[in-house]
């Protein structure tokens, strides 16, 4: 029996009047990829937001089965719930391999960190080429690959990416792409937000679709695939 280690119940959050999201459920199996697809402004980011404790939230948010009320964002982490923001956070004078070694610093067991540190370089060898290059100096998608590599710093149970591939080329694409069939062949869970559903679709073993802060649509990769209205709106494919 598959194990459910983050699952979210009747999720609401307001921006002042603006109910931003309404009433949202998805529960996300260990080990698995769940894709959660939507236009821009949907409600992706904030669900993410709420899911790390960034915002307030009304409804319920349980990881690995402990409710998350009252759970500061830092304890969330700590306890392996881990956000990789589209806005992806770096240091920006920092180094490639300080920015990295920024992702451990609540971690203890040095030679774990050390170990997960050559696989990040492995996974990723531009980070490899790069490791005394400035953050701010490096293109966006090498950015984003150390962005997904300080997260992995971090030892995630739970990974949350939003829009990892936004504004990359295909190139990198491809490079984040086979990142994520490494991770999730290791057996890492992982929450992907992305506005790219193609990209979704090629990852996700469930998803949901979001709009207007409501979760429209929820199934299997096949559900998805065959859905007339996901192929027109959101792959283009007619």
């Amino acid at each position: 029996m598959t194990d459910t280690i983050l699952e979210i119940e009747d999720l609401n959050v307001y921006y002042g009047k603006s109910h931003a999201l309404k009433g949202v459920s998805l529960s996300i199996n260990e080990g698995e990829i769940y894709g959660v697809i939507g236009p821009n402004g949907a409600g992706k980011t904030t669900m993410l937001n709420a899911i790390a404790g960034f915002v307030d939230y009304e409804g319920t948010i349980r990881y690995d089965g402990t409710d998350l009320t009252g759970v500061s964002p830092q304890q969330r982490v700590r306890d392996g719930l881990i956000y990789c923001t589209e806005d992806r956070d770096l240091f920006p004078y920092f180094s490639v391999h300080e920015n990295l070694l920024m992702g451990a610093q609540f971690r203890n067991d040095r030679d774990s960190v050390r170990q997960d540190l050559d696989m990040i370089y492995e996974l990723f060898p531009r980070l490899d080429e790069r490791r005394e290059q400035e953050a701010e100096t490096m293109s966006g998608g090498e950015q984003q690959m150390l962005a997904v590599g300080r997260a992995l710093m971090s030892d995630p149970d739970v990974l949350m990416l939003d829009e990892p591939t936004l504004g990359l080329a295909p190139v990198i694409i491809q490079d984040i792409s086979e990142a994520l069939e490494r991770l999730s062949d290791q057996g890492l869970t992982i929450l992907l937000a992305e506005q790219n559903s193609t990209f979704a679709l090629r990852h996700a073993e469930r998803l949901s679709l979001i709009e207007t802060g409501e979760i429209e649509l929820a199934g299997t990769y096949e559900e998805f695939h065959d859905n007339e209205y996901v192929r027109e709106a959101y792959v283009g494919v007619h």
